[in-house]
């Protein structure tokens, strides 16, 4: 049963976040998204979701800038993060950026839904 916090979809690419979006909301999530990093911060602090989905390369602030401003910030630090990138090293990198977890584009979406309920209801 999904938690009644959204969850955030951080992707600068349209279909990926609306892939997510739509994926999450079928399994009952309340879904908010942002196109950036610093996007993501402003509706990170007002909807304090229970799961962040992280795409690493963004325009403006990529992945990396918001995962060292979320762990600044008291309030978002707890909240944590699947890293979903198409990078090669994505997995390295998610490890470097201390995420919960990492999933590589392209991706199953039923993936993504198991790695979100089972953070949600870890919490």
């Amino acid at each position: 049963m999904p938690s009644n916090a959204p969850v955030l979809v951080v992707d600068d690419d349209l279909d990926s976040r609306t892939l997510l979006e739509i994926a999450l909301s079928a399994a009952g999530y309340t879904v908010v998204s942002a196109t950036n990093g610093a996007e993501a911060l402003t509706v990170a602090r007002r909807f304090h979701p229970a799961v962040i989905l992280l795409d690493l390369m963004m325009p403006i602030m990529d992945g990396y800038a918001f995962r060292a401003a979320q762990l600044r910030e008291s309030e978002l630090a707890a909240i944590p993060v699947i890293c979903v990138s198409g990078r090669h090293d994505a997995q390295a990198a998610a490890r470097e950026l201390r995420t919960a977890d990492c999933v590589v584009k392209p991706f199953a979406l039923d993936t993504i839904v198991e790695r979100v309920n089972a953070l949600v209801h870890s919490r």
